[in-house]
């Protein structure tokens, strides 16, 4: 009988899995396993809200295999160690998994696909959580992209996809004896500040297709007015499901051409894009999760670090209402509008001049949705320095984006609760009603808006042309 290990890392479903269809295509025993690693991430290791989620989402794969009979293998320490160990221990002479595209990713799983062909055993890798692999689509004249409306044309050409493969059911799943508990990766908080967390998600496969199927019948045909609407749920709040692999783009894809039959999905799908947008750029520039896309802002004068300033930030207690909401969001959901995203980051990108990594790690250890290309992405197209770059003088203001996007400031009373009894205008311009605000227990602006506006293009401008 032929044996095979399906090695699950962020592929976490049974579901349009390549990899493991492929492999229940081929051999007649199936062993799934995770080995908990994280030095494949390099110095990019999961966050503690990832971790959190890994948590579920492990729990969640292993419940859905055991449904078919199986269960999932877990182990922990050093991959090549382990999945030879398995391979002896269950006869197996094959390994399949999905691939990766994180630089530090790439270069592990490459080591490790080498040490294990050269012990005589089959490795195969295939794709599975992206549309595209990212080295697939070119510039005519071959080169990798650097703006994404070209890229966007030529990957929505090539849609729909394939249609989604069925969930894989082997002849037979394999178990192996020295699996470890899932609570013995001591992935969630000793001090449990996790439950606002857990009353807003349901990590795992069941929870990607539940939210799927939300978002299909409520939300879809109203995406492109409803998505920069923070008080609302008009998006559909699967980033952390695609992450963690447990739902896939070709999955969505299918259904809502199914389910929301003559809605216009273009401007959803071009969200999508953008994901793919992002891990072509990691791909093709992997220095770019430390370093600046362009180099022109290696010169950029960043001020002062601020340990004071930069925790104001985290905690949202800057005085500056719209970023507020957002940043207590964030710390007690694990999650933040796209729209308020954007507003935090350039505030503290522009109006306080702090460096855009000092985001970025924040939203890495804090968002459930983490991801390294789109969070590198995001952070870098912000700031002005990353492909594809919103213009430096695009400096969005806090007060008049509340204004526009939730003009009943009902996003702001529900994360600024000291503030909920204040009438809507007031919270809109808060610059201009001080005392009405400080009455609340909440406290000044750190910065002046205007000024710290004109302070960062003087900076801007003083720039070595490229």
């Amino acid at each position: 009988m032929s044996t095979a290990l399906v090695l699950f890392r962020r592929d976490l479903r049974l579901s349009d899995h390549p990899a493991l269809h492929a492999a229940c295509t081929a051999h007649d025993r199936i062993l799934p396993v995770y080995v908990h690693d994280s030095a494949a991430d390099g110095d990019w290791a999961p966050g503690a809200a990832s971790r959190w989620w890994l948590h579920h989402s492990l729990r969640a794969l292993d419940q859905a295999l055991s449904c078919q009979g199986g269960r999932l293998h877990v182990a922990t320490g050093d991959p090549l160690t382990c999945i030879r160990q398995l391979c002896i221990a269950s006869g197996a002479r094959a390994v399949y998994w999905s691939r990766r595209y994180e630089p530090a990713a790439i270069a592990h799983d490459s080591a490790l696909k080498a040490a294990l062909r050269a012990d005589g055993i089959e490795v195969h890798s295939h794709p599975g959580n992206l549309w595209q692999e990212p080295w697939m689509l070119t510039t005519d004249s071959g080169q990798p992209y650097r703006v994404f409306t070209p890229f966007w044309r030529r990957l929505s050409a090539q849609l729909p996809p394939p249609r989604p493969l069925p969930e894989a059911r082997p002849r037979q799943w394999g178990i192996a004896d020295g699996s470890v508990p899932i609570e013995a990766l001591k992935l969630l908080p000793v001090i449990r500040w996790d439950a606002g967390l857990a009353a807003q998600w349901t990590p795992g496969e069941a929870g990607a297709q539940e939210l799927l199927e939300i978002f299909a019948d409520d939300a879809v045909n109203d995406y492109a007015k409803l998505r920069d609407l923070p008080a609302r749920h008009g998006t559909s709040r699967l980033s952390p499901h695609l992450h963690f692999g447990e739902i896939t783009p070709r999955q969505i894809h299918a259904h809502l051409r199914e389910r929301a039959e003559g809605a216009d999905l273009t401007p959803y799908l071009r969200e999508l894009g953008w994901r793919e947008f992002a891990y072509h750029l990691l791909y093709h520039f992997p220095y770019t999760p430390h370093a600046n896309f362009n180099p022109r802002f290696d010169a950029f004068p960043w001020a002062k670090d601020d340990p004071a300033l930069l925790e104001r930030w985290q905690r949202g207690r800057t005085g500056i209402p719209l970023v507020d909401a957002g940043m207590r969001e964030l710390w007690q959901t694990g999650w933040m509008h796209n729209r308020v995203r954007m507003v935090v980051a350039s505030f503290l990108t522009k109006n306080l001049r702090q460096h855009w990594l000092h985001g970025a790690r924040w939203f890495w250890d804090t968002l459930v949705d983490a991801d390294l290309a789109n969070n590198t992405l995001g952070w870098q197209w912000v700031a002005g320095c990353g492909a594809d770059a919103a213009p430096y003088f695009r400096v969005f203001n806090p007060y008049l984006q509340s204004a526009k996007f939730d003009p009943d400031a009902a996003y702001l009373k529900r994360w600024l609760p000291e503030l909920a009894a204040l009438p809507a205008k007031t919270l809109h311009e808060a610059w201009k009603n001080p005392s009405a605000l400080a009455a609340c227990g909440y406290p000044a602006p750190m910065v002046d808006m205007a000024a710290s506006r004109e302070a960062a293009l003087a900076a801007w401008e003083a720039l070595p042309a490229a």
